[in-house]
């Protein structure tokens, strides 16, 4: 398999911060999802206003997270994701680092609810192959350390060559889909 690009590290504070913004992070999720969006397409799919996804793509853009494309100005301007993930690396020993990156995973925690509900709540409306094929499965492990890091590495190389921004060779039927895993040390009350 080709090497596949890295994901974008974020460890800078400020980044960090500007990427616990929900709508921020929704628009920045939204075009690495979907490819160039204007920011009138952008306000349509997060529910917010052209200026104001215009304003944010200019700051995703100043972290270098986005770029304008070829064709269009002002509102009607495509934007397009110049990463094809984000890693924010382990939970950091500095308590200004770890809070920006606990309210990051906050927002994204956030936001896979949101889309979640959102499918469960309009899979009525789907096409029958939509509907069947949308999962929402939970799993309880018995694994250490160790595996669970084996695990989450195995899901990502199955995973990461789906990628909207890294793949160039998706069937003309393709659609965005959401995907994420999560695995962690069940904690009790």
């Amino acid at each position: 398999m080709a090497e596949l690009p890295p994901r974008r590290k974020v460890r800078d504070v400020e980044l960090l911060s500007a990427l616990a913004h929900p709508l921020r992070a929704a628009i920045l999720r939204y075009v690495m999802s979907v490819g160039p969006r204007t920011a009138s397409e952008c306000a349509d799919a997060v529910g917010s206003s052209a200026s104001n996804c215009s304003w944010h793509l200019r700051q995703l853009a100043r972290f270098g997270l986005v770029e304008s494309t070829d064709g269009g100005d002002g509102r009607q301007r495509p934007w397009r994701a110049t990463v094809v993930g984000l890693d924010l690396g382990e939970l950091a020993d500095d308590p200004t680092t770890r809070a920006a990156q606990l309210a990051v995973f906050g927002t994204a925690l956030v936001e896979e609810q949101k889309l979640t509900q959102r499918f469960l709540e309009r899979s009525d409306d789907l096409e029958p192959e939509w509907r069947t094929t949308g999962t929402v499965n939970t799993y309880s492990l018995t694994v250490n350390a160790a595996e669970l890091a084996e695990l989450a590495q195995r899901v990502d190389d199955l995973i990461r060559p789906y990628v909207s921004t890294i793949r160039k060779d998706a069937p003309d039927d393709a659609r965005p889909v959401h995907a994420g895993f999560r695995g962690f040390l069940r904690l009790e009350r």
